[in-house]
């Protein structure tokens, strides 16, 4: 079994992997002893990956070392199976590459679309012949919400909602559904424009809010909340294997 250890902007995320088939997961702000010996205690975990956007790789690694017989930090350096085109691959956050191999273990020969919905939004491209083209990034939804809040004198902190009407009457409405309508508008306008240069074009949503906006977007898409952990526990069993690397 393996153990993934995902550190996010806000959580750190963990699951436990049984060949290739998430079996436990957990989250926490930080990883805590305990919590840690909950998840080894009940499953056999024989090799661990740790991936983080955020610091704090060390310590989890010096917790895991005594526990597992290997242990691999997701660094920049570390042989993915798949190709990278990024121009500065030492700059890309290690949950949209984990992504992207994701993508790939999950529809090989596809062109896949990645719609990451997190602190930052992402939209990342993997294309058929298995190689990571790049993306973009923007604020996520909580972060335009907070922005809003924290960067002016009166505007109140809100939330997301369910709401598809186009005017708000009220300020938090006029919040709630401009940072809600503004998400999906930009969104929809990326799948739109990469329809028409990319045929076959699979559209995967993934990511914490990304339950929030899969009935919003008028598209064929798919939702993974856990493609990450897949492509992270398909970098552990690469670098584990004899698969020739890149």
């Amino acid at each position: 079994m393996n153990l993934i250890v995902d550190i996010g902007n806000t959580l750190l995320k963990l699951a436990v992997f049984d060949r290739g088939r998430l079996v436990a997961q957990r989250s926490a702000e930080r990883l805590h002893p305990a919590l840690l010996g909950e998840l080894l205690d009940a499953y056999p975990v024989r090799q661990a990956i740790v991936a983080s956007t955020r610091g704090e790789a060390d310590e989890v690694l010096e917790l895991l070392g005594p526990r597992v017989e290997r242990c691999l930090e997701f660094t920049s350096q570390t042989p993915v199976p798949i190709a990278n085109d990024y121009l500065t691959p030492e700059t890309l956050g290690r949950d949209r590459l984990a992504a992207a191999v994701g993508a790939a273990t999950l529809y090989p020969g596809r062109n896949v679309l990645i719609v990451d919905f997190g602190t930052a939004l992402t939209i990342d491209l993997v294309t058929a012949d298995n190689t990571f083209r790049g993306g973009v990034i923007s604020p996520g939804m909580h972060t335009r919400f907070r922005s809003l809040h924290d960067y002016t004198a009166r505007l109140p902190l809100c939330c997301a909602t369910a709401d598809e009407e186009l005017l708000g009457r009220t300020t938090e409405e006029a919040i709630s559904r401009g940072v809600m309508h503004s998400l999906t508008f930009e969104i929809e306008g990326h799948i739109a424009r990469m329809r028409e240069k990319i045929d076959d074009l699979q559209v995967i949503f993934t990511g914490g809010d990304a339950k929030c906006f899969v009935k919003r977007i008028k598209n064929t898409i798919f939702a993974n909340c856990n493609l990450v952990f897949t492509g992270l526990d398909r970098i552990l069993e690469y670098n584990a294997s004899e698969e020739p690397h890149n």
